[in-house]
This record gives structure tokens, sequence and C-alpha cells, in this order.
């Protein structure tokens, strides 16, 4: 019996950690999806870097207590799975909207953001935020106008003068 209760400890340790390490980890209701559906879901966010993981709610509670995120057990009810990401905190929110955008049974319950519990509405704009890369794609696009600008003034002013001279 005690090397059952040692298997649970170390199980809620592991999850702690998961949530502790984590930048985002966004909490799901899976029902309603047939084996294929979660094999595509797990691989969509395999291929991020993205650990989903399915545990008992008992076993979660107590790792989110000991992680200090109380608030987080009120979303582990009925069958909950866990997607953990340690690199991107954009990217399991988008994907997982994503699918659930086709797939109508899977169901964001929560989920953790840098630390805190994170409410519904808030896993869903995070999910709408663009990823790493756009959101460099932005910025550099950002920083470039101006100078864009200044270039084709330069040019119209080039042009006009081009025009008067001849």
């Amino acid at each position: 019996m005690s090397k059952v209760i040692e298997q649970k400890k170390q199980l809620v340790e592991e999850i702690k950690e998961k949530f502790l390490d984590s930048q985002t980890s966004v909490v799901v209701d899976y029902r309603g999806l047939d084996v294929a559906e979660v094999t595509e879901l797990r691989k969509q966010l395999r291929e991020e870097g993205i650990d989903f993981k399915v545990y008992k709610n008992t076993m979660t509670r107590r790792a989110a207590e000991a992680a200090e995120l109380n608030e987080l057990t009120e979303t582990l009810v009925g069958p909950s799975a866990i997607a953990f990401s340690k690199d991107d905190a954009v990217a399991p929110a988008r994907i997982i909207k994503n699918f659930a955008k086709d797939h109508e049974a899977l169901k964001i319950k929560g989920g953790v953001i840098q630390g805190s519990v994170a409410t519904l509405d808030q896993i869903k704009e995070l999910a709408d935020l663009p990823s790493y890369e756009g959101m460099v794609s932005m910025l550099l696009s950002v920083l470039q106008a101006p100078i864009r600008n200044l270039a084709y003034v330069t040019k119209a002013v080039a042009e006009q003068k081009e025009e008067q001279g001849a």
C-alpha cells in the first residue's frame, strides 16, 4: 500500500513541477473527441514543443494546491487534460482555440499563465495574440515605416525637381 501512495506523491510532485516550470498551462475538457481527433491535437501540440497530459483530477488538484494555484481546482471537474508549454506562452492557447473551432466537443476550462491562474476569457485573449515571430515581424514593420516614408518623400522631391528642370 505504501508503494502506491509513494507513486501518487511522485505524480503530484511531477504535476506541480510542470505547473511551476511552464509559461502557460491550459486545462481543457476533451469529452466527445474520438481517438483520432485527440491524436491530431496531441500531434499539433507536440510539434510546438507542448506537453499534453491527462491526469486524475484529484492528483491535479493536490498539485495545484501545492503550487499555490488554489483557484485552478474549480476548473478540475469532469474529464480534464492539460497542455503545458515551457517555451511559448501563446502557442498552447492558440492551438487549442483553433482546434476547438473545428471540433466543438473540445472546451477550454481555464489555465495558468506565468504562475497565475487565468480565467477562460484571459486564455482566449492570449490565444488571439500573434506568435513570437508575428510580433517581431510587426515590430520590424513599425520600425521600418518612418525610413520607408522618408525614402518615398525624397524620391518624390527628386522627381519633382527633375520635372521642373526639364
